[in-house]
C-alpha cells in the first residue's frame, strides 16, 4: 500500500526503496522503519512510500488513509514567487525562508545541489543595484531566532556588493556572492544545539565550529559549477592576514582575495546583527572596528572599499549619535569618513567625532537637510 510519511509508524516495512534527489537509495527496500527513518522521510519532503500491509511484528498496518496507486501525493515545490514580482526586500525574506528548507535537507544528509543554490541566490544577487546603501542595513531585516539563515543570505549579498565595488565583472562578483552564501554550508554538519546555543561556547564547541569551513569545502570540492577560486574562498573565509584564523592558519598572500572579501562581509553582518546571545552594534561603530582590524587581520583594500560605501553620505545628512543626540553633518573628514563634524540640533554646537572617540554615528536619520 502507498501512504504519506505522516501515516507511518515504527515497524512499517518498505516494499520499495526510497531514493533521494541524486537517485541514490535514501532508505533501502525491505527496511523496517524506525522513528528516525520516519523523521528523515518527513524532513526530505518525500511525498509517499510503498509499505507492506503487515508490520514487522506481524500485526496488520492500519493507516487512517491510503493513497491510490494512480494518484500519488504531489511533490512539494518551492513557493517562491517570480522574483520580478517582488520587491528586493520581499525577495530577500522569501530567499531566507527557502534556504531554511534547503539547509534542513543538508542537515539530514541531502547532498548540496548547486543548481538549486544558484536558482535560489542568483536572482537576489542580480538585483544588487536596488539595495543602494541599504545593503549596510541587512541586519535590520534579520530575526533573532533565525539569525543563522539571514546571516548566510546576507553574507552572500554583501560579498557580491564588495566584489562589484572592487571592479570585478558580473561573472566574478556573482561567484563571490555564491561563495559568501555557501561559506557556512558546512554548519549543517555541526550539532544544531551548538548553532542555536545562547551564551558562550565551550572550548570543545568552538573546536567543532572551527571545522565548518572544511565541511563547507567538502560540500563543493567536486562541483564543476564553481571555480577553484570560489572553492578556496569557501575554505579560507575565516583565515586572517596575521595567521590567527582557521582552519589552516594561513597568512596574507596565501589567502585568496575572494576569501578576504567574504571575511569582511561575514564579520560586518555578524557584528551588526542581534543574535540569541548578544545585541547588534551600530553599522558605523562596526566599520570603525573593521578599520582597526585592517592593519593585522583584514585586507586594507577590502575594508577601504567597504568604508567608502557605508560612508557614502554628504554634507547635510541628518544623523543620530551614540549618546542619542541628533544633528547635521557639516564637514566630512576625508581620511575618516565615519567621523565627520556634526552640528547638534537646536544648538550652535559643533562636534568633531574625530576628536571625540567615545562618540560615533548610531544611524542615518534622513538625507534631507534641516530647514
Amino acid at each position: 500500500m502507498r501512504v504519506e510519511p505522516t501515516q507511518l509508524v515504527p515497524g512499517c516495512v518498505l516494499v520499495k526503496g526510497v531514493k533521494g534527489k541524486t537517485n541514490r537509495d535514501l532508505i533501502p527496500q525491505k527496511t523496517t522503519l524506525t522513528e528516525e527513518h520516519i523523521t528523515v522521510l518527513k524532513k526530505f519532503l518525500v511525498p509517499s512510500v510503498e509499505v507492506a500491509a503487515r508490520l514487522a511484528t506481524g500485526e496488520m498496518f492500519e493507516p487512517s488513509s491510503i493513497l491510490r496507486q494512480e494518484e500519488p501525493a504531489k511533490e512539494k515545490t518551492s513557493n517562491i514567487e517570480s522574483n520580478t514580482q517582488l520587491s528586493v526586500k520581499d525577495l530577500y525574506n522569501q530567499t531566507v525562508q527557502e534556504f531554511k528548507k534547503l539547509f534542513a535537507g543538508w542537515q539530514n544528509g541531502v547532498p548540496l545541489d548547486l543548481p538549486s543554490v544558484r536558482k535560489l541566490m542568483i536572482p537576489l544577487l542580480e538585483r544588487l543595484d536596488e539595495w543602494n546603501n541599504e545593503v549596510f542595513s541587512l541586519s535590520n531585516l534579520a530575526i533573532r531566532k533565525d539569525y543563522f539563515y539571514h546571516h548566510c543570505v546576507a553574507v552572500g549579498i554583501i560579498s557580491a556588493y564588495i566584489g562589484k565595488k572592487m571592479g570585478y565583472h558580473p561573472g566574478e562578483f556573482l561567484q563571490i556572492g555564491l561563495a559568501g552564501f555557501l561559506s557556512d554550508s558546512g554548519m549543517a554538519k555541526i550539532d544544531p544545539a551548538i548553532i542555536v546555543k545562547k551564551g558562550s561556547l565551550t572550548h570543545a564547541e568552538m573546536a567543532s565550529i572551527k571545522k565548518h569551513p572544511t565541511y563547507s569545502y567538502r560540500f563543493v570540492e567536486n562541483s564543476s559549477m564553481l571555480t577553484k577560486q570560489v572553492k578556496l574562498a569557501i575554505l579560507q573565509h575565516h583565515e586572517r592576514m596575521d595567521g590567527s584564523g582557521y582552519p589552516l592558519g594561513l597568512t596574507q598572500k596565501k589567502i585568496h582575495m575572494y576569501a578576504r572579501i567574504i571575511a569582511v562581509a561575514d564579520q560586518y553582518h555578524a557584528m551588526t546583527c542581534s543574535r540569541p546571545y548578544q545585541e547588534g552594534q551600530s553599522s558605523f561603530h562596526v566599520v570603525e572596528q573593521l578599520q582597526k582590524d585592517q592593519y593585522l587581520k583584514l585586507d586594507p583594500r577590502v575594508v577601504h572599499t567597504f568604508m567608502e560605501g557605508i560612508a557614502n553620505f554628504s554634507n547635510g545628512s541628518r544623523v543620530q549619535l551614540s549618546d542619542l543626540r541628533t544633528g547635521e553633518i557639516v564637514f566630512i573628514e576625508p581620511n575618516q569618513p565615519t567621523r565627520p563634524i556634526v552640528k547638534i540640533d537646536g544648538t550652535e554646537e559643533l562636534i568633531s567625532l574625530q576628536n571625540n572617540p567615545s562618540l560615533y554615528i548610531e544611524a542615518i536619520l534622513s538625507n534631507q537637510t534641516i530647514s
